[in-house]
């Protein structure tokens, strides 16, 4: 059976401040290359808006790279019990995905089955690292790491700039075909990144159906949505907050202004937690990364402790998008099956940049 490149993207799913010098500009670090980037009209109809990925990928490897991650990730039990009621679902998903979910398996072939399907699994085997920071003179970054056991991730990353009468509306960095966002920026307003939360599997297909079914938004999908339809930083925070999801996760945001950013660790139905910075008393940066922030990392995991320890040997006073960077890339939060960084200033849009990691990071020798 044919399988198309979205089935592939479904794995993967303050106060005000005085006057402050522009934050500095993104790192360009050779030799880690760019993504391509792709423009997607907002104005078109949902089931032609993205053809212009195929100017970019090749649709017949696309259709190899899926199969690769389907045949790896999902047990063949697995899919083949669950095709039949996912089949169903295709009545529940809003526009515009439905028309994008169609118009992405007639350009690249396969069934609609399979894409919705994979469209609504979470994460299986995906690790993130995000990173909130604010400098001395207010000015907050954000960075994220994400991680996948799946080198061919690499070659269908692309950043995608979202249009509305010709001007951006906001921009992410996700894999060809995919119609969610992990990672993005809404200009001038805030960025937000999203971190899976513990260690589901794909026992959760079954529950991620059934929380569909009972309207719960895809994770990856208020991301999205989020990014075109809030104000403002408190806007954001709040429908990623509330909104009922069909799984947990950690919804990162940072906004414009000194003090705007919050790690939401989400429940289905609504927030287990919300922590925000808290420069004024010493709290300037926060780190997330798939485990609760109050509870320890398993023994094994170090990416939390290493950002840490990196983060307070920079300082405040020396913070800026390149320290940022420089943390991102440091063994293990930059590790062997990162595929790419992306670093975010929602008060300077110009400056959002992804990096790839072709070979990912390894441990010094």
């Amino acid at each position: 059976m044919k399988r198309t490149a979205l089935l592939l993207l479904g794995l993967v799913l303050a106060g005000p401040c005085g006057a402050q010098p522009a934050p500095q500009s993104a790192p360009q670090p050779a030799p880690q290359p760019a993504p391509p980037t792709v423009h997607i009209s907002l104005d078109q109809d949902p089931d032609v808006r993205w053809k212009p990925l195929l100017e970019v990928f090749d649709a017949e490897y696309l259709q190899k790279a899926a199969a690769t991650i389907i045949d790896a990730t999902v047990p063949k039990w697995v899919h083949h019990a669950i095709a039949p009621v996912v089949k169903s679902l295709e009545n529940h998903i809003p526009p515009p995905y439905a028309g994008e979910i169609r118009s992405l398996t007639s350009l690249f072939g396969g069934n609609v089955s399979d894409v919705i399907l994979l469209n609504f699994a979470y994460e299986a085997s995906a690790f993130c690292t995000s990173i909130l920071a604010q400098d001395k003179y207010g000015n907050v970054y954000h960075g994220r790491n994400l991680d996948y056991p799946h080198a061919v991730l690499r070659n269908v990353t692309v950043d995608v700039v979202f249009l509305k009468k010709g001007k951006v509306a906001y921009r992410g960095t996700t894999f060809a075909g995919y119609v969610g966002l992990w990672t993005g920026q809404s200009p001038n307003k805030f960025t937000v990144s999203g971190d899976q939360r513990g260690t589901d599997r794909w026992w959760n297909y079954w529950k991620n159906v059934v929380s569909l079914l009972l309207k719960g938004s895809p994770v990856s999908w208020l991301v999205r949505e989020t990014l075109e339809e809030a104000e403002d930083f408190q806007d954001a925070v709040m429908r990623l907050a509330k909104t009922p999801i069909i799984t947990g996760v950690y919804y990162i945001v940072a906004g414009v202004r000194a003090g705007e950013g919050v790690v939401i660790t989400r429940d289905r139905k609504g927030p287990a937690d919300i922590w925000p910075l808290d420069p004024l008393n010493g709290a300037w940066y926060r780190v997330e990364t798939n485990f609760d922030h109050w509870l320890p990392p398993p023994s094994t995991d170090h990416r939390r402790e290493a950002a840490n320890k990196a983060l307070n040997a920079t300082g405040q006073a020396n913070l800026n998008m390149s320290s940022v960077y420089q943390v991102l890339s440091l063994f293990p939060v930059c590790n062997g099956i990162t595929i790419y960084s992306t670093l975010m200033s929602a008060a300077a849009p110009e400056n959002y940049t992804t990096v790839m990691w072709p070979e990912g990071c390894h441990k010094p020798t």
